[in-house]
């Protein structure tokens, strides 16, 4: 950011008094700008035994398959944003269960939470953000086509716990860029 959102004046990179961090400070006005990580919200939404996964129409990591999710909007909660976007990519309305995961994505400037989700009905397509929309029993997941770090993280955390019969919560940090070639 080089100019105030407030008033437009070029902002001076320095720490404010009383901070610890470097922020975008504007001399004219006195706003402090922060820098925070965005919050992506998806769920592992699960219909009888298999899971729903959406092959991504979108940059970044076009091609590849992930779980339904986004980011976050303001005037939304985050059981309500991961249903938001399985609406979005997957045209799919699912019931919003128990979290699963949080990864914070420091590469990025992202924290990506993920919910365990239920599928009442097998009615999905894909949406505007996915050329395509399938159901996936465990074995048949395309591990080597999976877009995102962290949905593999949550993925087979899910299916961990699934196996299990466990409800448990998992924390990861992924801070790495992704080195794997683009997808046509």
């Amino acid at each position: 950011m080089k100019f105030c959102s407030n008033c437009g004046a070029p902002l001076t990179q320095r720490i404010p008094e009383g901070d610890q961090l470097p922020r975008g400070v504007c001399d004219a006005c006195g706003t402090i700008h922060y820098r925070n990580p965005k919050l992506v919200v998806g769920c592992v939404p699960d219909h009888e035994g298999q899971i729903l996964l959406c092959r991504r129409a979108i940059e970044p990591r076009r091609g590849y398959w992930t779980v339904p999710a986004g980011f976050m909007e303001n005037g939304e909660t985050l059981q309500q944003a991961a249903a938001r976007e399985t609406r979005e990519e997957a045209l799919a309305e699912v019931e919003i269960g128990s979290l699963l995961a949080v990864v914070h994505v420091l590469h990025a400037e992202q924290v990506h939470v993920f919910f365990r989700a239920a599928l009442p009905a097998a009615g999905y397509a894909a949406g505007t953000e996915s050329l395509e929309v399938a159901l996936f029993y465990a074995a048949s997941i395309p591990w080597e086509d999976i877009a995102f770090p962290s949905t593999d993280f949550a993925l087979r955390r899910y299916l961990e716990d699934r196996a299990s019969g466990s409800d448990s919560h998992h924390f990861t940090t992924i801070d790495r860029q992704l080195r794997r070639p683009a997808k046509a």
